[in-house]
């Protein structure tokens, strides 16, 4: 049992510090996905979630399905943001000789990319950014305990720092979206956790479900900013906003 929940919290963890380090959606978004279906496979390690509802022969919480219903529609709503402004449109009003030097252009552009050596020095800070927070996320726990038990502790303060930093290091709207939603999933976790305390009153559907339906508006409205941004610069990069 020990063993299954240190491999939870090291998925957790490591998902997280993906979103944190890397900048491509196909591994930002996936990383958040698999980080809430942990999340809620964590969630049941612990008394106070008892399955309640009886899907098709099979015995489950209402907690973990809400969260997993709520996990996969933000991945959704966030990949089609991410397929939908990472490609061009308008090519139909090209020429043909508009078309062939479009192309040109690309392929210069991959051979310019092809010969340069990977960028490390984007990752230097996001990468010292993260060990900082989990010095601060396995030190916390014992100074400043909140939750009912020190993993709680350890996963809400290490999804709550890793959210702050993601999006005081993100380039670009999609992932500071993502920071948001790690923010939002340690407020999440930590309510989920003192509210079923045995002096609390108990694990309530209607506020989860509140809280899972504040997740998918949040991933809307990055979706409408997204939409916002790419519609003036043609770009997510932030740094465009200062070049204009």
């Amino acid at each position: 049992m020990a063993l299954l929940t240190l491999a939870l919290l090291v998925v957790i963890g490591l998902t997280a510090a993906a979103i944190l380090l890397f900048r491509d959606w196909r591994i930002t978004i996936p990383a958040l996905l698999l980080n809430s279906i942990t999340l809620a496979l964590f969630l049941t390690r612990y008394p106070f979630v008892t399955p309640d509802i009886d899907l098709f022969g099979l015995a489950v919480s209402s907690l973990v399905l809400v969260k997993l219903i709520t996990g996969l529609a933000v991945a959704l709503i966030l990949t089609i943001t991410a397929l939908t402004f990472s490609r061009d449109y308008g090519l139909e009003n090209l020429d043909e000789f508009g078309l062939a030097e479009l192309r040109r252009a690309a392929r210069a552009a991959q051979r310019q990319r092809a010969a340069q050596p990977p960028q490390l020095g984007d990752y230097v800070i996001p990468f010292w950014a993260g060990v900082l927070a989990l010095l601060a996320s396995l030190a916390l726990p014992w100074i400043y305990p909140i939750g009912p038990s020190t993993e709680v502790d350890f996963v809400w303060y290490w999804l709550a720092l890793t959210g702050l930093l993601t999006i005081a290091t993100a380039g670009d709207l999609l992932k500071i979206g993502l920071g948001l939603l790690l923010c939002v999933s340690s407020i999440d976790l930590l309510y989920t956790a003192l509210i079923s305390t045995p002096a609390a009153s108990g694990l309530k559907v209607v506020p989860l479900t509140l809280l899972s339906l504040f997740n998918v508006l949040l991933a809307l409205a990055v979706a409408y900013l997204s939409g916002l941004l790419y519609g003036r610069l043609k770009t997510l990069d932030l740094s465009e906003l200062y070049k204009r």
